[in-house]
């Protein structure tokens, strides 16, 4: 069937966190991996400050692909990312249960796993993406990784330590680590955020 006829439901797990921050989202079919990009960072609470890429098995190789945004110069030893804006999802993702693996911020490396729950006919008058499902805030940007994050849980959870102040401070008063309403989330278009990161100037 025509992808633009159809929607993915993901579900997308932020690895090694107990218990799970978790998104349930539904997205077109029709998608490119940097919409789906866009749709995670907008879902999990990111903003979207730091290279990410998708780990995904080729489904004619085997072999692991790197999708995300090209580096011209990578690292030895490291694979080419393939550009995301290029590469339908449905090329990759071709029937429930199959996955892939989303890195953001390689400094912090917050890995999620990303798996496909269903394929449906989309539904009249409903706007997508969407987010269904969830559960427990996101980690604030530049907390430093999984170790970074649990640190600041145990100072903000301790008013009498010495860092509590200033960390409650960086998070602007407040944050609630059990916090989260799928109503509230907000999707940006892709095709925006594209020609903001590639096209200013």
């Amino acid at each position: 069937m025509d992808p633009r006829k159809l929607t993915y439901q993901f579900k997308v797990s932020l690895k090694e966190i107990k218990p799970t921050i978790w998104r349930r989202i539904e997205v077109p079919a029709s998608y490119n991996f940097w919409d789906l990009h866009v749709a995670i960072q907008d879902s999990m609470g990111w903003v979207d400050y730091h290279l990410h890429v998708f780990r995904i098995p080729d489904p004619e190789t085997g072999e692991i692909d790197e999708i995300g945004i090209p580096d011209d110069e990578p690292f030895e030893g490291n694979l080419l990312s393939l550009p995301g804006w290029e590469i339908p999802l449905a090329e990759n993702f071709l029937e429930p249960g199959d996955s892939a693996d989303y890195e953001y911020d390689f400094g912090d490396s917050w890995e999620h796993e990303i798996v496909l729950e269903k394929i449906t006919p989309r539904a009249p008058k409903t706007k997508y993406p969407r987010c269904l499902d969830g559960a427990r805030a996101c980690p604030p940007e530049d907390c430093g990784g999984i170790g970074g994050y649990e640190t600041m849980l145990e100072i903000i959870f301790d008013p009498s330590h010495e860092e509590y102040e200033s960390t409650m401070t960086w998070l602007g008063g407040r944050f609630d680590p059990e916090a989260f309403d799928p109503k509230k989330v907000k999707f940006d278009n892709p095709r925006k955020r594209w020609k903001l990161a590639f096209q200013e100037g």
